[in-house]
């Protein structure tokens, strides 16, 4: 495969016209047990999923995260959302993540895995981390998913900072959470699949 070209800038990745992602109709908030073995039993039959974890920012000095408060997961028709502090969800966490038959697919997933470490006590298995698949293919600079969605896509994978920095222990979650973590996952999977598409083909992202 040719060498790849550097990634577009800032400046280029905001003219593109915005990436759509997934809406509320295509995302579950796992909210009881029974959605979580109902989503356990639907995840179970994929290959590979969308991963990543969102945690309630920590403002103080030496404040310590107590995260990730939401886990979500996607697949490329659907998320779901599990929230850390529903214990009866945590079985279907705990089989997701420890699964070694289901890749799990994320950008920048270091600080999660040691987030999920501490707090569930597990070590997550079949976990592929997009930076790294990057910079294996020869992109110096690490790539995530906004660069990514751009590269593969042409478009702009729209985040708002506010979203971002917003409660995420938080019992109920906003629609603007459900959908902001939703398609972190729905992005993670889409890219993964586009770029193997490619490398497959011998074609440059």
């Amino acid at each position: 495969m040719k060498k790849p070209t550097s990634p577009p800038s800032r400046e280029e990745i905001g003219k593109l016209e915005p990436y759509v992602g997934l809406g509320l109709e295509s995302v579950w908030v796992i909210s009881s047990a029974a959605e979580a073995q109902q989503a356990l039993a639907e995840l179970r039959g994929q290959e590979a999923l969308g991963f990543d974890t969102e945690s309630r920012p920590t403002f103080l000095k030496n404040e310590q995260s107590r995260g990730p408060h939401v886990l979500q997961f996607a697949t490329p028709q659907k998320a779901y959302i599990f929230q850390a502090h529903r214990r009866e969800c945590h079985a279907a966490i705990t089989e997701i993540l420890e699964s070694g038959e289901i890749a799990k697919i994320g950008f920048g997933l270091k600080d999660d895995l040691k987030f999920i470490a501490d707090k569930f006590g597990i070590e997550p298995k079949a976990i592929v981390d997009l930076n790294s698949t990057f910079s294996e293919i020869g992109y110096r600079n690490q790539v995530g998913a906004r660069t990514a969605i751009a590269m593969l896509f042409k478009k702009r994978f729209l985040k708002s900072k506010s979203t971002t920095t917003s409660d995420w222990s938080a019992r109920t979650l906003s629609a603007r959470q459900v959908l902001y973590a939703a398609n972190d996952a729905y992005a993670a999977i889409q890219v993964y699949r586009a770029l193997n598409g490619r490398i497959n083909a011998g074609a440059k992202p």
